[in-house]
């Protein structure tokens, strides 16, 4: 079976570079065992576990160089920077930058995307989940992503283009919540509790600090 790229609809939760069928020849080792790092280094790192996130990601990486071929790289990285952006972590996507020139205009477009600079042009070259909230920016779009991390991604992609509403913030903060997920819920707590005190409503700003040393009394993020 050749790779296909299923991972930016639902986002890299369901990261499987390849969805295998019971009626084709059995998945390549090296494939398998990507999906398997992948999945384990997105939920390390959205947990803030930096060790078990650069061990799996290393170990991602090594396993699809097995195939020679950069496009499939390149698709891996994306993957990363995904997870990065739902987190507010700032700068380009480096590693995917370096194998650019390999990657195929779906890439190319998401790549742009996650940067906030997605062309009006490329936006049918997105995934579907994430066309209505790149045209509208609209918080009630956000709203209607069932997946997590796909909202989670699409709200950072607001924030880098400059269209993070309040509403987009607690959307982004609300879902990283529930989902326990460590590391963007710090980001996109200290982004509203930034807001609300440029505002002057120290009182809010107050209850978010001390949403934000819960959270801190877990492992550190590094």
């Amino acid at each position: 079976m050749s790779l296909r790229m299923p991972f930016f609809g639902a986002m890299v939760v369901a990261a499987v570079l390849l969805a295998a069928c019971s009626s084709k020849p059995p998945v390549p080792d090296w494939q398998m065992n990507a999906q398997g790092s992948a999945q384990k280094a997105i939920d390390a790192y959205l947990s803030g576990n930096a060790r078990v996130d650069k061990l799996e990601w290393d170990r991602a990486r090594t396993e699809v160089a097995r195939t020679g071929r950069p496009d499939l790289l390149a698709r891996l990285e994306l993957m990363r920077c995904a997870a990065q952006t739902a987190s507010l972590v700032p700068g380009p996507c480096e590693g995917f930058e370096r194998l650019r020139a390999d990657a195929a205009a779906p890439e190319l477009a998401y790549a742009d995307y996650l940067a906030g600079r997605v062309q009006p042009q490329d936006l049918g070259l997105l995934p579907e989940a994430q066309r209505k909230v790149a045209a509208s920016g609209d918080a009630s779009a956000l709203s209607a992503l069932e997946d997590p991390l796909s909202r989670l991604v699409a709200a950072g992609v607001l924030f880098q283009s400059g269209r993070s509403s309040p509403a987009v913030i607690t959307i982004a903060a609300d879902t990283a919540s529930a989902q326990g997920w460590r590391r963007p819920l710090m980001a996109w707590l200290n982004l509203q509790a930034q807001r609300v005190e440029a505002a002057g409503d120290q009182q809010a700003a107050a209850a978010l600090r001390r949403r934000m040393a819960i959270v801190e009394q877990g492992a550190p993020l590094r």
